[in-house]
């Protein structure tokens, strides 16, 4: 199955999680970077435990991160980039998660995503996200790495992250959740499908070693890990977007700081010399970036 959708440019996305690290300012300053190579959204993982708003934000014994904190505090130091807390348990379902997801895409002017759980088929809580949105409502983005989780993403999310280490693989998710989509009465061109990457550019312009880098991902104990050099990762990204495998990526960087910059002005800067991936943001809001109509009359489930 082909979508005309894929023709366009590839869709780039990158985690700026900082294990250890609870200060806000280092966080927006991986946000800037990710924003200033135009990528369409960065993902932060929520380490709160679901203690609640600001909670856990500082160093020290807490309970952790709260992620849709530090990416309200990035709205002030950012105009386009997309934010997408990823947040779980039972605070991403609650009045009170739902609420402020809700309030970071409203502040930000229709910027946010969020996360919702199918791993356990169908979601419990599309409908409880309300409020004024510029776009509609806020971008909902699932992990359906696993298949019982790919018919109910294929059946609620705009965008899906997938874990593949071969084109083949990739190809093969995203024909399969297509097809789920157009059975469920869904136009399989309003959903996006990144496959997602742990990457490793620690080694150079190209890959060390064979069969890694330039022949792709690998297994590993953190999933699929690209290690090799920006100039491969540069090929992969295009080769794979180009053969109709993915719409784009979601790239998960093992050193943060010295990863997301060899993204940035390595991979990117590459593929914007190649006419493969934007110079600038022609949207204001997450929907625009990603090529998605905003929902009108939209209820659970996609359906009008």
């Amino acid at each position: 199955m082909t979508s005309s959708s894929r023709r366009g440019l590839p869709h780039l996305a990158a985690a700026v999680d900082l294990p250890g690290e609870y200060e806000f300012g280092a966080h927006v300053e991986l946000i800037r970077l990710a924003e200033r190579g135009g990528l369409d959204f960065v993902t932060l993982d929520d380490t709160s435990a679901g203690a609640g708003p600001g909670a856990g934000v500082g160093p020290g014994p807490g309970p952790g991160l709260d992620a849709v904190a530090v990416l309200s505090r990035a709205v002030a130091d950012t105009r386009r980039v997309g934010l997408v807390p990823m947040v779980t348990g039972p605070y991403a379902g609650s009045a009170d998660g739902e609420a402020a997801v809700a309030h970071l895409d409203r502040v930000s002017r229709g910027r946010a995503g969020r996360r919702i759980d199918v791993s356990g088929g169908e979601p419990s809580h599309l409908a409880a996200l309300t409020g004024p949105s510029p776009q509609g409502h806020a971008v909902r983005v699932a992990d359906a790495t696993d298949g019982p989780a790919r018919l109910a993403a294929a059946r609620y999310a705009d965008v899906v992250l997938a874990r593949v280490t071969s084109r083949a693989q990739a190809r093969s998710v995203r024909d399969q959740l297509r097809a789920d989509a157009a059975e469920s009465g869904r136009e399989p061109d309003s959903l996006r499908v990144l496959a997602a990457l742990s990457i490793d550019l620690g080694d150079g312009e190209h890959a060390a070693e064979p069969g890694h880098g330039g022949g792709g991902p690998r297994r590993s104990a953190r999933g699929p890990l690209y290690r090799g050099g920006p100039v491969d990762l540069a090929d992969l990204i295009a080769s794979w977007h180009r053969d109709g495998a993915v719409d784009g990526f979601h790239l998960i960087p093992v050193e943060p700081r010295r990863d997301l910059e060899r993204l940035v002005n390595g991979t990117v800067a590459l593929l914007q010399h190649r006419g493969l991936f934007r110079t600038f943001y022609p949207g204001g809001t997450l929907r625009e970036h990603l090529g998605l109509a905003r929902p009108v009359g939209q209820i659970a489930g996609g359906r009008t």
